[in-house]
C-alpha cells in the first residue's frame, strides 16, 4: 500500500483542515494510506505522526487552525537536521509528501524535491503574497475579519471624534490592508510596498476635519516601513530569519496626534485575523487545492504545486513558490488612493 505524508508549516490559516480532509478523501479510495506529520518540519525531524482517514478527518472542514499543529522549523538550517529530514522520509517509507505552507515551508519542500524526493506543495498564507498562484486560502477570511473590525471601529471613532489606526497583518505585502481598507471605507491605507508618508496621512486627517468629519480610520499593514525599516519587536528571530513585527500602528498613531492634535488610538487585530472558521470561499478554495494536490500525487507529478492561474486551478513548478514575493501592483495602489481622504 502506498503511503502519503501530509504536513502544515508556518503560521496557521483558515482552510488548512479543509486541505487535509480533501487530500485524504481523494487518496484513500485509491488505496493510499495517509499519514499526518505533526508540527510541520519539526515533526518530520522527530518522526511524530498520526494516522489520517475519512473518519478521523470528518467534521474538520469548518474548523480553523490545523489538526496537525504547526511550527516554524527550518530543517535546512543545519546539515545534521537536513540529513535527518531526508533519512526520516525514507524511514517512514513515504511515496509522496504533501507540504502545505507559505514561502518558508514551500522553500524547504522545494529543496527536498530538488534532492529527488516525491513532494507536492499547496500554497498557504493569509498574506496572499506567494508567487506562482493568484490567490491563497485564508486570505478571504482574514480580509472579512479585518473588514468587520473596521466597520465596528467606525462607530466608536465617530462617537468620540477620534482617529483610529488599525494595524493588520502583512509582512511583505499589503493585500489584506488594501482589500480590507477599501472594503471598510478607510481614509488612508499604508502598505509595505511604499514608504510611510506621515505628513500625507496627517494632511488627510486635517482635510476631513475641515470638512466636518472629525473622525478618521487609517489602516496600516504590520510590515509597512518608517523610512527603510520595519517596526520589529524585541526578541529573537525565527528559524527563517524573520523578526517579530508589531508596533507600526502605535507609532503612526502617535505621529498623527502630534501633527494634527486629533485624539488618536491604535488597534492591533493580530492573530484574530487568522483564527476561527474559514469563510465559504476559503473552504471551497482549500478543498479544491487539496483535491488537486492529491491528483498530482496519483499522477506522480512531483516537484509541483497546486495553484490558481488565470482563474483556473493547475499545477506549477514548486520552485515558483521560492522565487520571491507577490506584492500589490502599482495599479491597485493607485486605485486605492482614489478613496483616500
Amino acid at each position: 500500500m502506498p503511503i502519503a505524508g501530509i504536513l502544515t508549516g508556518g503560521g496557521d490559516a483558515p482552510g488548512l483542515n479543509a486541505v487535509i480532509r480533501a487530500v485524504v478523501r481523494r487518496l484513500e479510495p485509491e488505496g493510499w494510506r495517509v499519514v499526518g506529520i505533526l508540527y510541520g518540519w519539526r515533526g518530520l525531524l522527530e518522526r511524530q505522526t498520526v494516522e489520517l482517514d475519512a473518519q478521523s478527518t470528518s467534521g474538520i472542514l469548518h474548523v480553523g487552525g490545523t489538526v496537525l499543529h504547526t511550527s516554524r522549523t527550518n530543517p535546512y538550517k543545519s546539515p545534521d537536521d537536513a540529513q535527518r529530514l531526508e533519512a526520516n522520509v525514507r524511514a517512514l517509507r513515504l511515496d509522496a509528501l504533501v507540504a502545505i505552507g507559505g514561502e518558508d515551508t514551500l522553500g524547504v519542500a522545494n529543496r527536498l524535491a530538488e534532492a529527488g524526493f516525491p513532494v507536492v506543495g499547496v500554497p498557504k498564507t493569509i498574506d496572499n503574497d506567494l508567487p506562482g498562484t493568484e490567490i491563497t486560502f485564508g486570505f478571504d477570511t482574514a480580509v472579512s475579519i479585518a473588514t468587520e473590525a473596521i466597520d465596528r471601529l467606525h462607530t466608536t471613532a465617530a462617537s468620540h471624534d477620534r482617529v483610529i489606526v488599525v494595524e493588520v497583518m502583512g509582512r511583505h505585502a499589503g493585500w489584506i490592508a488594501l482589500h480590507a481598507g477599501v472594503a471598510g471605507g478607510a481614509d488612508y491605507i499604508l502598505v509595505p510596498e511604499q514608504p510611510v508618508d506621515l505628513e500625507a496621512v496627517a494632511e488627510a486627517v486635517r482635510r476631513r476635519r475641515q470638512r466636518g468629519k472629525r473622525f478618521s480610520i487609517i489602516v496600516v499593514a504590520e510590515g509597512a516601513k518608517l523610512g527603510d525599516s520595519e517596526v520589529v519587536q524585541e526578541g529573537p528571530q525565527d528559524e527563517f530569519g524573520h523578526g517579530k513585527l508589531g508596533g507600526i500602528g502605535e507609532r503612526v498613531a502617535r505621529e498623527i496626534e502630534r501633527r494634527t492634535g486629533a485624539e488618536t488610538r491604535s488597534v492591533v487585530l493580530g492573530h484574530v485575523q487568522r483564527g476561527g472558521s474559514p469563510t465559504a470561499f476559503d473552504r471551497m478554495l482549500a478543498s479544491r487545492y487539496g483535491v488537486l494536490a492529491a491528483e498530482l500525487v496519483l499522477q506522480g507529478r512531483f516537484g509541483t504545486m497546486a495553484a490558481v492561474r488565470d482563474g483556473r486551478l493547475q499545477a506549477v513548478p514548486l520552485r515558483e513558490a521560492a522565487r520571491g514575493l507577490r506584492t500589490v501592483p502599482e495599479e491597485l495602489l493607485k486605485f486605492a488612493r482614489v478613496f483616500f481622504a
